[in-house]
């Protein structure tokens, strides 16, 4: 496509596409302006949550988009934008982080750790970076990026306070969840837009990505336990206080919220059906809330807005983006898929991928595999991200995650997931 023939509204979302990426690498200098306070303090906050800036930047393009073509042209626009993905995000982050499932995960995580010789904890991080990812083949992405991230933030991130451990735990959780999915066809954001499409099956997946994917995963996670393990191993135990006021939570109950988990993800492309099913989730909740904790209703609706922000400015970037990768071999456009997973969403761009006509096999592999692969390095680079962004950016200094310290912590694991990926058959 020729810039001629791109049309003014599509060229104004590429900008402001490019704009929300910049935004997101900013935000501890819109946090800053907040500290200080002032008039416009208020504002300020708003910007520097990363959470919004997607939201906040497709709104503009809306606001643009009605003034050069009318209200008519951006409600139209909306309503032809596919919102199942952020909503499926919202239902299952709540769900899976409800204290039910989470006690059920935690104790199981405990009882495979007790059974390693040494240090529990150091057994209980090693394997919440490595088992739990994995699960995301099975309970999908979100779900597994959901648990992982609450285990970590009330474990390691809630006792140690070294800030570059942070930063390479959080890099390989990010990693490891965008590469634990692939196990599986309908599981990770990225292969499930294109899995019908190349006519891929989970057992096609297990064979061609999945032990691939779980050997860089479980590699990824000793490497980083090796490198803390002494600050791991030195975690204070968690006191029994406030778990032991809590009531034990009856086997029905536990029970009854796998049965919702179960069925979200079973319905995950019928967003009527799932939505419903959340909203009787709530009522349960509500009726048996003496066996809850609070749920993560406001982190999980962020991170609803900030992923129905980037469908509304990545449905128009298809004019740049599907023709860039068509023009690429198989090599060249795993590296390419790499890079461009870190300022764009990977299944938006493994969907781009699935239009080009007449692909090879080789092709097709090279693009999946170069998404998940750069689904680490951002935020923004796999739809799992901002819930764990959401649940462990209070653990930072500052209460903000730095998107380029992020960067360097996924660099390693990006890289090992790559030597795996690009092992020969």
């Amino acid at each position: 496509m020729t810039l001629a023939s791109v049309s003014a509204i599509e060229l104004i979302a590429t900008v402001l596409f490019a704009i929300a990426i910049i935004h997101t690498f900013s935000v501890p200098a819109f946090a800053a302006l907040a500290h200080k306070g002032g008039r416009h303090a208020g504002l300020w906050h708003l910007l520097s949550e990363v959470e919004a800036v997607f939201g906040f930047w497709a709104f503009v393009l809306l606001v643009a988009m009605a003034g050069l073509s009318g209200a008519g042209a951006a409600v139209e626009y909306m309503d032809t934008r596919n919102f199942t993905e952020p909503l499926f995000v919202f239902a299952i982050m709540v769900i899976a982080a409800s204290r039910p499932i989470l006690n059920l995960v935690t104790q199981l995580v405990g009882a495979v750790a007790a059974l390693v010789p040494g240090s529990r904890s150091v057994a209980v991080y090693f394997l919440t970076l490595s088992v739990v990812p994995l699960l995301g083949s099975f309970i999908t992405e979100p779900a597994a990026m959901t648990l992982a991230a609450v285990m970590l933030r009330d474990t390691s991130f809630h006792r140690i306070e070294d800030t570059r451990f942070k930063y390479f735990t959080l890099g390989v959780l990010f990693v490891n969840v965008s590469i634990g999915g692939v196990l599986t066809s309908y599981a990770a954001p990225p292969v499930l837009m294109v899995a019908s499409t190349f006519g891929w099956d989970s057992a096609y997946m297990l064979a061609h990505f999945g032990w691939r994917a779980a050997c860089a995963v479980v590699l990824n996670a000793l490497i980083v336990t090796l490198c803390f393990h002494r600050l791991v191993r030195a975690q204070t135990p968690a006191a029994s206080g406030e778990a032991g006021q809590e009531r034990r939570v009856p086997l029905t109950v536990t029970a009854v919220h796998l049965a919702f988990l179960a069925a979200v993800v079973l319905f995950a492309h019928h967003p009527a059906v799932f939505v419903g099913l959340f909203l009787l989730f709530i009522g349960y909740t509500e009726a048996y809330r003496k066996y809850q904790r609070p749920l993560m209703i406001k982190e999980g609706l962020m991170v609803g807005f900030f992923l129905a922000g980037l469908v509304v400015l990545g449905g128009l970037q298809k004019w740049w983006l599907q023709d860039l990768l068509a023009d690429m071999s198989p090599l060249v456009l795993y590296w390419g898929a790499t890079a461009l997973t870190a300022v764009t969403d990977n299944a938006a761009l493994t969907y781009l991928g699935s239009l080009v006509d007449g692909t090879s096999e080789a092709w097709r592999t090279m693009l999946v595999a170069g998404a998940v692969t750069g689904g680490g390095l951002t935020v923004i680079a796999n739809a799992p991200n901002p819930a764990g962004f959401a649940v462990l950016k209070g653990s930072f200094p500052g209460g903000t995650i730095t998107p380029l310290a992020l960067l360097l912590g996924a660099a390693l694991p990006t890289a090992i997931a790559a030597v795996f990926f690009l092992l020969p058959v």
